[in-house]
């Protein structure tokens, strides 16, 4: 058998790992019989000098393996899962997990909450007063009863990945794109759906910096997942500005109930939502092509079905589906205060990162994971790339606890925002897509 230092020293010299070596190390990881010192050191070799694509898949599977793996295979037909890299205003989720349920997918989705500057689904749906903390038999039952279930991930799953994220998060190895792609598909993976569609994200706002390293990123997730035996494909999205018009948790239920009931048409928020949608559609072979998708999606919308389904999802999971008819029975903030345009201009930019810290800064994320949240807060924008901005110009509404934080909110949104005398053309929803 071989020693943690071996397995160390081996990739520290760019030798290759057989899969029972680095299998046998990555469950020694997930058990405590390799150190955290030891771990640490191994993330390292693995930052600097990478890992085979063979390497990743192995490091995947161990990672699946050295926890619980949730069993789908009691619920008819294909069950499909959707995973965002992270943004702001992404409340894609919240429309397209009903859209897919209403069309006759089974969604069997578990969710992360925010950190940092990205919001996080579980928030939102905790802003609005749903469980998201299911056994695995409601769990089970509720997508078998109703094709959509979105909860929190148990503790049990990945445990391997537990110890390896925080690691990586205090040993600057969190931009190795191995152990990114390992990270995220073993928690899917896990998680017991066939057929996976990953939202890979790229820009200001966004983990990946280019488009060149969100294909990158997204071509090794796909590879990992169809060489395990799933149906995987990605999109590539562009988060230079926040794909939604609101930022905080509240706020962006409210928008996802406002597109989801075509009271809000045309966004991007509801563009991005829909082609997701119909690729899940796809993918678990509910609908035989693309073009049948897209239609059945669009008629899900039009109908009022996915409204309903969204209704269900809502009191399955103990919270008020009224809100869907009435969404301001959300929380709402004690204060509202507008932010103005002081000059002219073509909206050339709205830093999706400094948005996000806005809603940071008025109490709509945490910089850890046991941090509070004030659910009601956060910001509306009323501007998008590319529009003409006239002096007094409302840009966007903050919704904050108190007037001294809407101010605070306030200078990090003015931080955002850089105008053009000439007319510009917007950053692009959905770049690429990766099979």
């Amino acid at each position: 058998m071989i020693t943690p230092v071996e397995v160390i020293t081996r990739t520290r010299d760019k030798q290759a790992l057989t899969e029972a070596e680095l299998r046998s190390f990555i469950l020694g990881i997930g058990d405590g019989s390799v150190e955290h010192n030891q771990a640490a050191a191994w993330l390292m070799a693995v930052r600097l000098n990478g890992l085979s694509k063979q390497e990743t898949v192995w490091l995947t599977q161990a990672m699946i393996d050295s926890g619980e793996v949730v069993d789908l295979s009691s619920v008819d037909g294909v069950p499909v899962d959707k995973h965002s890299t992270g943004g702001v205003g992404d409340t894609t989720t919240l429309i397209l997990a009903p859209l897919v349920a209403a069309g006759g997918g089974k969604v069997a989705k578990m969710s992360g909450r925010g950190l940092g500057h990205t919001g996080g689904t579980l928030d939102k749906m905790e802003a609005a007063g749903l469980r998201v903390d299911l056994s695995s038999e409601e769990f089970l039952h509720q997508v078998a009863d109703i094709g959509v279930a979105v909860i929190s991930q148990t503790a049990k799953l990945v445990p391997a990945d537990g110890v390896l994220y925080s690691l990586r998060d205090v040993t600057a190895t969190i931009d190795s794109v191995p152990l990114i792609a390992s990270s995220v598909m073993s928690k899917k993976l896990a998680c017991g759906a066939q057929a996976i569609l990953l939202d890979v994200k790229y820009g200001d706002g966004a983990f990946m910096p280019d488009l060149d390293s969100a294909r990158e990123l997204a071509k090794l997730m796909v590879e990992i997942g169809n060489g395990l035996g799933r149906r995987v494909m990605a999109a590539l999205s562009s988060m230079d500005q926040p794909l939604g018009a609101a930022i905080g948790n509240a706020l962006e239920f409210h928008e996802a109930i406002e597109v989801i009931t075509g009271r809000k048409k045309n966004t991007a928020l509801e563009r991005v939502s829909c082609q997701l949608a119909s690729r899940l559609l796809y993918l678990s072979g509910v609908c035989a092509t693309l073009d049948d998708a897209e239609k059945k999606v669009s008629e899900l919308l039009s109908s009022g079905a996915a409204a309903e389904k969204l209704k269900q999802l809502i009191e399955a999971q103990s919270g008020d589906p009224r809100i869907v008819d009435n969404p301001d029975l959300l929380p709402q903030a004690p204060v509202v205060h507008q932010v103005l345009a002081k000059e002219a201009g073509y909206l050339k930019s709205l830093a999706a990162r400094q948005l996000g810290i806005a809603g940071l800064k008025l109490g709509a994320g945490r910089l850890r994971k046991s941090d509070p949240i004030d659910p009601s807060v956060g910001l509306v924008l009323k501007k998008r790339v590319g529009d003409k901005v006239e002096v007094g110009d409302v840009l966007c509404d903050i919704h904050a606890a108190n007037q001294e934080s809407a101010k605070l909110a306030e200078a990090e949104v003015l931080k955002s925002v850089t105008l053009s005398e000439k007319a510009v053309e917007p950053p692009a929803e959905v770049s690429e897509w990766v099979e």
